[in-house]
């Protein structure tokens, strides 16, 4: 037997020496007292040689250090404790074939079996890459303090793809990024390779993420360039060992702006063989690129519309070079006209609709959660359960462009899970968002999701330490739709900063009602769109004028004298008309639509009686109350637990718990006062009544404010 002898490279060791700044994300592999798991690294045995079996070995030397303060020694096959490889005839006496089977390449088995006389815990797979995600739900499990099940453990990806968009732009800016700038330095790139890309790796795959888009959707042309291609394959090296595939935005006037000829034109035969050279030298670069993201004809970016051609059209395009490598095109259906003719919740709906099953077999459509903008709540986008001939993957924003950006608690799990167990009816009960993102409803064999990153140079990647939490939650949703909110909060309390039930309890309830509470004060009884102009910084229902209708909050909130909301009805803009007909008919009427999208799909007046009786004024003012309320409890919760964890992760999350509480008044007095004018109406009860007027709200001009 021998120790490992690891050199952890020395940003590793220097956090050790250091106060918590955050960095460690949930690998934080802190010290645990459990000596059945000490005696675990004790003895090691892992089979096989490559790149990521010697990730697999970096991280348990990483997780014994921290955890036991012991280094890994290994061992010979017969001695070991712990014991990790790939499924092979051996082991077919203590894991039947039939369990194995039904998992998937990336799938993986943890059991304590009896091998050769000797107890050990086992961690197999099909793959190398199931085998490190195996070793990672392995010692979350020890960081947990929880036992393995007698009968074993095993899990598989329900999504194929599961993947990050970065918005960062090659000059490091980040478009809708509040934690910095972009991790990718380019100018450094191929000669250095920073550390954090590696830590990047592995914390996507401590949680199954498994590709990455490294360019922003508003896509530039450069990045498809030699230069640029010789970078992005120093990082696709990097990713490769943690079964990271790399992705990059395609910029659809390429052609033009790079190939120098006169057309991007997606049925022109000179376009298709420039794209299909270009694909090829991608490939010769990096031989595993997972494929293409495309924006097109929306918000000035170019697209097939500019030679009338269809979105299909567009994509096929680019599918048909990808195909002989097994690229997939993952095209972006935020498409509304540049004229905004109509509700732009439904002009997705009305371009993908009537080309279902037009599309390549390699292609996919990535839409957003909600049919207008990542709005703090919004309901499910039509297209799902609206197209059944063509894969939908879903698009979720994990940077909080409209959630109070980088200072603002809101965890998203409860959100995301709200969509994705939403029932479309597609083909009758039970039809669930998640079941056609996975691909199951419609027998779809691709399959994906993504989420738009908030990783920036920030030491804590994130801004505020709790939206890590945002991350890790994509990451385990993707990896399997149907998990709770309430488990992904309870083990990433517990990786992040203790198990102590007396902190994990009060955290995890803040926690799972913040995003409602984010809601609350700033667009309850399903407002939406009412933030501040081009930044979405703070309240902003007054903003009207700008030129084109649908970027107006006015637009959206049409408050007057008669009432408020956005009238979705047949009576309105009938985008009811593109959900089924069972959710069509319990959302037509506002007696049975529910509250939280009430405003979303009717125009009411101002004293419509609400469930509790309340009327409609009373409620919206005492749900925006509630909101603030529960912030500036927060910030006791939070004060009550000093002591539990670090004092340097303490005291930054209480200064934005802070300001959080002081923007949630923000967002009430200013919307309350704006809204007062139509309903001329007073404060009700229990309310409290703004301190200044609305000309001072109104006046605050935020300078600088990030990602834009």
């Amino acid at each position: 037997m021998k120790k490992w002898s690891f050199l952890l490279l020395f940003s590793f060791v220097a956090l050790q020496a250091f106060a918590n700044d955050g960095y460690k994300l949930w690998l934080q592999y802190y010290s645990i007292n459990n000596s059945s798991y000490r005696e675990i690294f004790s003895s090691v045995y892992i089979e096989g040689e490559s790149s990521t079996i010697d990730a697999i070995k970096d991280e348990l030397a990483r997780a014994s250090k921290g955890m036991f303060d012991e280094d890994v020694v290994e061992s010979s096959d017969e001695g070991a404790n712990l014991r990790i490889q790939l499924y092979d005839q051996g082991l077919r006496d203590v894991i039947p074939e039939d369990e194995m089977n039904s998992l998937s390449e990336q799938g993986f088995f943890i059991k304590e079996i009896n091998y050769n006389g000797a107890s050990q815990v086992l961690i197999t797979a099909k793959s190398q890459i199931g085998l490190l995600y195996g070793t990672f739900r392995f010692l979350q499990k020890i960081q947990k303090n929880e036992k393995l099940p007698t009968y074993g453990f095993k899990d598989a990806p329900t999504i194929e793809h599961r993947i990050l968009n970065h918005w960062d732009n090659l000059d490091r800016t980040v478009e809708r990024g509040y934690s910095g700038f972009s991790i990718w330095n380019w100018h450094r790139l191929p000669r250095h390779i920073d550390q954090q890309y590696i830590d990047y790796a592995r914390a996507n795959a401590s949680v199954g993420i498994n590709g990455t888009v490294l360019t922003n959707v508003n896509a530039n042309s450069l990045i498809l360039t030699p230069e640029y291609l010789e970078k992005v394959a120093a990082l696709a090296e990097v990713f490769r060992p943690y079964g990271i595939k790399v992705y990059l935005t395609a910029r659809f006037s390429s052609p033009i702006e790079l190939g120098k000829l006169e057309t991007a034109d997606p049925l022109d035969p000179e376009v298709k063989k420039w794209w299909a050279d270009k694909v090829e030298e991608i490939y010769d670069y990096i031989p595993d690129f997972g494929g293409f993201l495309v924006k097109a004809d929306s918000e000035g970016q170019p697209g097939p519309h500019n030679y009338k051609r269809t979105q299909a059209e567009g994509a096929n395009l680019l599918a048909d070079a990808l195909k002989p490598y097994n690229g997939i095109v993952m095209w972006r259906a935020f498409v509304y006209s540049e004229e905004s003719p109509e509700d732009r919740a439904k002009q997705a709906y009305n371009e993908f609709k009537p080309l279902d099953g037009q599309f390549r077999d390699n292609v996919i459509v990535q839409v957003k959660n909600g049919a207008i903008d990542f709005q703090p709540r919004e309901p499910f986008h039509s297209l799902f359960g609206g197209l059944e001939k063509t894969p939908l993957m879903m698009e979720f924003q994990i940077t909080q462009e409209y959630l109070g950006h980088d200072t603002h608690l809101a965890f998203l799990a409860p959100m995301y899970e709200e969509i994705l167990q939403t029932d479309t009816h597609a083909k009758g009960e039970g039809s669930t968002v998640s079941k056609i993102v996975s691909g199951q409803l419609f027998n779809h064999s691709l399959s994906a999701i993504a989420g738009v990153s908030n990783i920036g140079s920030d030491r804590n990647w994130t801004g505020h330490h709790f939206h890590q939490a945002n991350w890790f939650a994509f990451g385990r949703l993707a990896w399997n739709p149907e998990e709770k909110s309430s488990n992904i909060a309870d083990d990433w309390i517990k990786l992040t900063f203790s198990s102590n039930e007396e902190f994990v309890r009060p955290v995890k309830d803040v926690m799972l009602a913040s995003h409602e509470m984010v809601v609350n004060y700033m667009t309850p009884l399903g407002l939406h769109h009412i933030m501040a102009w081009d930044h979405h910084y703070g309240p902003g229902p007054w903003v009207t004028g700008k030129h084109r209708e649908d970027w107006n909050s006015t637009y959206y909130h049409q408050a007057s004298e008669y009432g408020i909301g956005f009238d979705r009805t047949a009576e309105g803009s009938d985008a009811l008309k593109q959900y089924h007909p069972e959710l069509e008919k319990q959302w037509s009427d506002p007696e049975t639509t529910p509250e939280k999208f009430l405003l979303w799909f009717h125009h009411l007046p101002w004293d419509y009686t609400l469930e509790n009786g309340e009327i409609l004024w009373d409620g919206l003012a005492k749900r925006y109350q509630e909101g603030v309320d529960e912030a500036r409890s927060n910030v006791e919760v939070w004060r009550s637990l000093e002591g539990f964890i670090d004092a340097e992760r303490y005291e930054h999350v209480l200064s934005f718990l802070k300001i959080q509480a002081e923007e949630a008044e923000w967002w009430k007095n200013a919307c309350l006062l704006y809204f007062q004018q139509y309903s001329q109406k007073p404060i009700p009860e229990g309310v409290e009544k703004p301190e200044k007027d609305l000309e001072y709200y109104k006046s605050i001009d935020p300078k600088f404010v990030p990602g834009i």
